[in-house]
């Protein structure tokens, strides 16, 4: 018996439904985000996320057109996000994203002037980086003992991640040919770029004990250059390799970066230096760990000294 598929034009009323007016704007506008300024899939993501949750806002007041875009209709979604909720972080960013696709409006002559400009993000809390104790994150490693293969390759990606402060997406991307032997690895950064960061001792012995003993038996005959490999022999994710930072360390690699950074500084490092090392563009980003800093000498005064 044969059976035939139903399209929507064989039911009169139930034709997909159009696109949305912002649609091919918005598309245009992240194609050219990720051709002129080489942003991670994540960033543009970001930017798809809030200038449609922008734009189907805009929709619901009656607006169907970039440029219908007011500062009206800019506020009242501001005040929306605020009834709903909407961490301070979260709305700076919102708030950064139409920005910059009204300031494109503009330079392409869709708008007279950028209707976003002077609408202030909200200032965020800035929080400390949570960064482990020198000792801490010593006994952490030294926990990590065991001759198994998936012991073997924990240990190395810690003793990595710790030696280099790299982004867990920079961990992911290592290979055998860029890593294996070297006391240096050269990474490639957010934006496209690149940056050489010194490899500790400590971590080239964990790097070279997992690739003897334990990647071998871990990849099989699956080949792959990647660095790090799973129990099947395929490469980590950033999400995999996350989630084996969490159980192995109770914590997730962006906490071994922090560390990374602020242990540098405590013991004399300068703050172009660690500018440098984690890939940061401006130092500004980098002067937050100063104040970890400053907190973690006073904890330390406040607990030695007799007279504090």
């Amino acid at each position: 018996m044969s059976t035939m598929s139903a399209t929507p034009k064989d039911f009169p009323g139930h034709e997909p439904d159009p696109a949305p007016w912002w649609d091919v704007d918005l598309a245009a506008y992240l194609s050219r985000l990720e051709s002129q300024r080489g942003l991670s899939e994540h960033t543009v993501a970001a930017y798809r996320g809030d200038l449609t949750q922008f734009f189907r806002h805009a929709e619901s007041l009656g607006i169907d057109s970039a440029a219908g875009i007011d500062r009206t209709s800019i506020r009242m979604f501001l005040a929306h996000l605020d009834r709903e909720g909407y961490a301070r972080r979260s709305v700076a960013r919102k708030i950064s994203a139409i920005r910059a696709f009204l300031s494109d409006a503009v330079r392409r002559g869709v708008l007279r002037a950028n209707p976003a400009d002077g609408i202030a993000r909200p200032k965020s809390r800035r929080t400390l980086p949570k960064a482990l104790t020198q000792r801490a994150a010593t006994s952490l490693l030294e926990e990590i003992d065991g001759d198994d293969p998936k012991s073997l390759r924990d240990r190395a990606v810690l003793e990595t991640l710790y030696a280099t402060g790299l982004r867990v997406s920079e961990l992911a991307s290592l290979t055998m040919d860029g890593t294996v032997g070297l006391d240096r690895l050269v990474v490639e950064g957010k934006g496209g770029r690149h940056r050489v960061i010194p490899l500790g001792a400590q971590a080239r012995i964990a790097i070279d004990r997992y690739v003897r003993a334990g990647r071998p038996r871990l990849v099989g005959d699956r080949p792959t250059d990647a660095l790090w490999v799973g129990a099947r022999g395929a490469p980590m994710s950033p999400r995999t390799l996350r989630r084996t930072v969490r159980n192995r360390a109770g914590t997730f690699p962006h906490a071994l970066r922090h560390s990374f950074a602020t242990h540098l500084l405590e013991r004399g490092a300068d703050l172009t230096s660690v500018q440098q090392l984690l890939g940061h563009v401006e130092l500004g980003t980098t002067q937050v760990y100063t104040s970890v800093t400053r907190h973690h000498m006073r904890a330390t005064y406040e607990r030695s000294h007799p007279r504090a």
